[in-house]
């Protein structure tokens, strides 16, 4: 069974020879920076952080991992204006919205380097690799161009604004989409959101079918007659918006933070079919074997029960050296195969 197989098995609920052993976030520039003083090989830490290798594959196989790779959709060009600070606005009405729509220096034509997807395409007609891509959702988007702040207000100070933009958003990415599977299959996607945090969601229920879930349900099943899953990208406790993204045609979510009190058995239980990626818990990964073998015997029913891809829950921190992740891979690679049997 090769790693498409065994990767689009896996996410439809279905038995393989093993489940697959795969990062989905990028390591932290510090952790690659630490594990090369520590004995592993620069010349990949450089090929990484190239940019026409983004989510760094060459550490993923250097390392033994299955390889994903990743496309985002930006939605920024080098022309938008910079924040004055992280999270500051970057216009505040609907004129300097248009403004700077009309002059491309937002959702740019060109969003992936189709060269590289050719290349890429070639070793997921092989079964080599498992494509995927992500765009900014509906949450996201906003809150990038209006800041914070002013992006939580902004639900009632410009609902007109809000809903411009997230209809631009949609008519950005289904093009983007469009264009990406004229040269490859992906296998997944998701959609970028961040719209929660430790105690659960930063909007209301009647906030999201206002002003997100109308998008949603134009974007979703474009991109499901296309034959991809669709998941959620979502820090802190997700918990309560799990059902929200179920309605509106969501498949799965990532990456499962387990210091946001989450527990993917539980989420098992509550959903059977729904998809998730990561809950693996970043901060055992320094206390030794012991420990992280205990988080995998306790994230295993989830393993068992299909639909689940364990990996970190988010970036692994600089604190895990480079001999605590070769730990952490091993027991990947075993928790992997008693997960199928």
């Amino acid at each position: 069974m090769n790693h498409l197989e065994r990767f689009t098995k896996t996410i439809n609920f279905e038995k393989t020879d093993r489940l697959p052993n795969v990062e989905w976030a990028f390591w932290w520039d510090k952790t690659i920076d630490r594990w090369v003083e520590e004995g592993f090989d620069a010349k990949y830490r450089d090929e990484a952080y190239n940019p026409s290798n983004y989510n760094a594959c060459a550490i993923q196989e250097a390392l033994g991992l299955d390889p994903l790779k990743q496309y985002w959709f930006p939605t920024l060009t080098p022309d938008a204006p910079p924040a004055k600070t992280h999270g500051a606005p970057l216009l505040s009405s609907m004129d300097e919205y248009v403004k700077l729509r009309d002059s491309k220096a937002i959702l740019p034509e060109d969003a992936f380097d189709a060269e590289d997807v050719k290349r890429w395409a070639k070793r997921v007609e092989k079964g080599e690799a498992v494509v995927w891509f992500s765009f900014e959702g509906f949450f996201w988007f906003p809150r990038t161009l209006l800041g914070i702040e002013n992006h939580l207000m902004g639900f009632y100070d410009h609902p007109e604004l809000m809903h411009q933009m997230n209809q631009d958003l949609v008519d950005y990415n289904l093009r983007q989409l469009d264009k990406l599977c004229e040269i490859v299959q992906p296998t997944f996607m998701t959609i970028a959101e961040d719209m929660s945090y430790n105690h659960g969601p930063m909007l209301s229920k009647a906030t999201f079918d206002e002003f997100l879930a109308p998008y949603y349900k134009q974007v979703v099943p474009a991109i499901k007659a296309k034959g991809i899953k669709v998941l959620v990208d979502s820090d802190g406790d997700v918990n309560p918006l799990i059902p929200w993204l179920k309605e509106v045609g969501v498949e799965g979510i990532l990456p499962l933070e387990r210091m946001a009190g989450i527990d993917v058995n539980q989420i098992r239980e509550d959903h059977p079919d729904f998809i998730m990626i990561g809950g693996f818990d970043k901060t055992v990964m320094h206390l030794g074997e012991e420990a992280i073998r205990a988080e995998f015997e306790r994230v295993m029913p989830a393993m068992k029960s299909g639909g689940y891809i364990v990996s970190v829950d988010h970036q692994t921190p600089p604190g895990v050296s480079y001999e605590d992740y070769k730990m952490y891979l091993k027991l990947l690679r075993e928790y992997s195969i008693k997960a199928v049997k």
